[in-house]
C-alpha cells in the first residue's frame, strides 16, 4: 500500500471521527435541552417545528441569560422553606389559603431570582428555559387555584403538589455554580443533613383536613 493510499485513509478516518463528534454532541444537547425543559420543547415542536422550535428555545435563552438570574443565598433559601412549611400546615384548616398562597410563594421567589413576574406570560416563556419540566404543574395547579372555592380537598391537594415541584426547582442553585449552600454541618451534633434546608418540606398530616384526621381514627379504632 503507497504512501499516499494511507495517508488518505487517515484523513477519511479524521473526517469520519469528527462527524461522529459532531453529531454526537448536538445529540447530547438535544437530549440534555429536552430534560431540562420538559414537555415545553415538544409543545414547540409540535406548534412551529423542530427548527424554528430551537430557534425559538435560543431567543428565550439569551433573553434569560441577559436578566442576570441569580441563585438565593442560604439564608433566603430556608426562609422561603420555612414559609413555604407554614403554607402547606395551614393546609390542615385552610386547604384554599394555602393553595393561594404557595401560588403567591413562587412568585416572591422568582423575583428574588431575578426574573420579571409582572407579565405572568412573560414569567411563563421564561421559566420554560430552566424549570419547563415543572411547568404543566404548575399551570395546572393555577387553573385550580383561580377556583379554590369551588375545588375539591384533593384537587387541592394536587395543586401544592404542582406548586412544590417548582417552588422547590427555583431554590435550587443554577445548573454548574458549584454551590451547595445550607449544607453546613449542625453546631449541635456536628453532622451535615442528608438534605438542605430548603428541601426538609414536611408532608404527613399536612395534606389532610382535621375532618379526614378524625376519619382516619375512627376507621382505625376496633
Amino acid at each position: 500500500m503507497s504512501a499516499g493510499t494511507i495517508i488518505l485513509i487517515v484523513v477519511i478516518l479524521a473526517i469520519v471521527a469528527v462527524a461522529a463528534t459532531v453529531v454526537s454532541t448536538r445529540m447530547r444537547r438535544r437530549t440534555t435541552e429536552r430534560n431540562l425543559v420538559g414537555p415545553e420543547y415538544d409543545r414547540l415542536v409540535d406548534e412551529v417545528g423542530p427548527r424554528k422550535a430551537r430557534e425559538e428555545f435560543g431567543k428565550r435563552r439569551r433573553r434569560v441569560d441577559e436578566l442576570g438570574i441569580s441563585p438565593l443565598i442560604a439564608e433566603r433559601r430556608t426562609g422561603y422553606a420555612g414559609q413555604w412549611d407554614t403554607a402547606q400546615q395551614q393546609f390542615v384548616d385552610a386547604p384554599a389559603e394555602a393553595v393561594t398562597a404557595a401560588g403567591a410563594l413562587i412568585t416572591a421567589v422568582a423575583a428574588d431570582r431575578g426574573y420579571e413576574v409582572t407579565d405572568h406570560d412573560q414569567l411563563l416563556t421564561d421559566l420554560s428555559v430552566y424549570h419547563g419540566r415543572y411547568l404543566d404543574g404548575y399551570r395546572n395547579a393555577r387553573q385550580t387555584t383561580a377556583r379554590a372555592g369551588e375545588a375539591t380537598t384533593e384537587a387541592l391537594r394536587r395543586a401544592l403538589l404542582g406548586y412544590r415541584g417548582l417552588f422547590l426547582d427555583l431554590l435550587d442553585s443554577p445548573e454548574g455554580d458549584g454551590q451547595a449552600p445550607g449544607l453546613e454541618a449542625d453546631p449541635g451534633t456536628g453532622q451535615v443533613p442528608a438534605q438542605p434546608p430548603w428541601k426538609q418540606v414536611t408532608q404527613g398530616r399536612h395534606w389532610k383536613t382535621r375532618q379526614q384526621e378524625s376519619s382516619d381514627v375512627a376507621a382505625s379504632r376496633p
